[in-house]
């Protein structure tokens, strides 16, 4: 039953020792605190309060914890739907919350529980023709992360820093004589981040004087800056490896005018690609072209190169009956098929290589393989999900956001890394279908998925 898949994401830490209102009171203030980590935090914790009321008939912590679910997933885009609907169905007499015993301090000392950074940006200002950042503490070489970009859409160069740390001042627009434009803001709970932004190349230098950044900005023309795909940051050393789905004489889905799924995913592959190098990842692909990939081997791949992720590439359909209803942006995480929706999906994607599926004990191989890795992916596919749909709905209208979902995908099976399979849309329907054959839209359904790609390796 659905219920008991949840199993593989509890955290296994000192759960057990823990009382049913410490969970509980743990889970609230996660979500009071904000923030993906601690919402995701909070979604396992009422996972496990939820197996708890099951296991001893609590009834009433029962509904607490599907309530927990439902909010805590809906906010990370993960598909509730099973427990929205068994807390719907629940007896109405039984609506009343659970309410957690009394116990020593616990609520004082949760109440107190806050995830910040250390430190904080106390004043920023130009001295000498320098930016200058200055904050409470001294500052450690690895709070500072600086990366390089170029927007051939924009034509504008980027100079990114990223520190860790939070503002205690308001975000704001720095200004400069010769510079476009200079961002300063929170980028999420514990970064804060810094963009100078030109039609032209600058020079840019900064050095770390205890508790200051100290940044020079020049605009001399004669100044060879180095080239985009090899940035300056020197922590970005994480290995990425893209799978374009399909391939060669699998075609993939054929969707609305004969859009061909193979043909889409790759292009949108590439532009992935594309984008990681220049923000200085290291970028493998499954399949740089039109040819045929067997299932086990894309996996393989992967581990060979000892990539730190996995992103398989795919696009959904459906029958031309039901074209124009079905539409929108799935990522899946591997996990034995909970849902008919799931199954529905993971047998066309699993379907062009039967052979591997022989060579596994399929469900019983999948109950058993990568269980390690499931948090891992699921908040990958979280935050992919995430960046998606926060890229596209900047510049399109209703892009439907179809969740966070746990399906039996054959491309995933083996993967020693956190692996998510990405179902860009429908080619079936005729909305999504001529959104996803658009260069300008696969740009930035591929600048969505890197954003989402930073933002899990940050909180990671």
């Amino acid at each position: 039953m659905f219920r008991y898949i949840c199993i593989v994401i509890i955290f296994v830490t000192s759960l057990a020792a823990m009382s049913n209102s410490e969970i509980l009171n743990r889970a609230n203030n996660f979500m009071k605190n904000g923030g993906k980590s601690n919402q995701f935090r909070a979604y396992n914790d009422y996972k496990n309060l939820y197996l708890r009321a099951i296991m001893s008939d609590d009834e009433k912590l029962k509904i607490s914890a599907l309530r927990g679910i439902v909010k805590s997933g809906k906010s990370l885009h993960i598909d509730v739907l099973q427990y929205s609907k068994e807390l719907a169905n629940l007896k109405p007499n039984a609506t009343t919350l659970y309410t957690p015993p009394k116990s020593k301090s616990i609520n004082k000392k949760n109440k107190k529980l806050k995830v910040t950074s250390s430190h904080k940006l106390k004043i920023v200002e130009w001295q000498n023709g320098k930016l200058v950042l200055k904050f409470d503490k001294n500052l450690q070489s690895n709070q500072i992360n600086y990366f390089t970009m170029y927007s051939p859409s924009q034509k504008v160069y980027k100079y990114v820093f990223d520190i860790h740390a939070s503002m205690l001042i308001k975000s704001q627009a720095l200004r400069k004589e010769g510079i476009r434009r200079i961002k300063l803001a929170q980028y999420n709970q514990n970064t804060l981040r810094l963009v100078i932004e030109n039609e032209k190349k600058l020079k840019i230098s900064f050095k770390k004087a205890y508790s200051k950044l100290i940044i020079n900005i020049k605009t001399t023309s004669s100044y060879k800056t180095p080239k985009i795909t090899t940035p300056l940051r020197l922590d970005r050393n994480k290995i990425i490896v893209i799978d374009a789905g399909h391939g060669g004489k699998d075609p993939g889905a054929i969707g609305y005018r004969g859009y061909r799924e193979k043909v889409i995913v790759l292009k949108i592959a590439l532009h992935l690609r594309d984008i990681l190098s220049a923000r200085g990842y290291k970028v493998y692909m499954s399949r740089s072209s039109d040819r045929f990939v067997k299932l086990r081997k894309r996996t393989q791949y992967a581990n060979a190169k000892n990539a730190n992720i996995f992103i398989s590439i795919h696009a959904n359909s459906v029958s031309k009956r039901n074209a124009s209803k079905a539409y929108g942006i799935e990522c899946y995480f591997l996990s034995p098929s909970r849902s008919d929706r799931a199954t529905r999906v993971a047998a066309k994607e699993n379907s062009a290589d039967m052979s591997d599926m022989k060579a596994y004990e399929q469900n019983n191989f999948l109950g058993l393989l990568n269980r390690h890795k499931i948090v891992a992916s699921n908040k990958l596919a979280i935050d992919l999900q995430g960046g998606i749909l926060q890229s596209l709905r900047r510049s399109y209208k209703n892009v439907a956001d179809g969740g966070v979902r746990e399906g039996p995908f054959w491309v995933l099976v083996g993967a020693q890394m956190p692996a998510v399979l990405v179902e860009v849309g429908f080619i079936s329907n005729p909305i999504e279908a001529r959104r996803l054959v658009s260069s300008s839209y696969q740009k930035k359904l591929a600048t969505g998925l890197a954003n989402g790609i930073e933002r899990y390796f940050a909180n990671n």
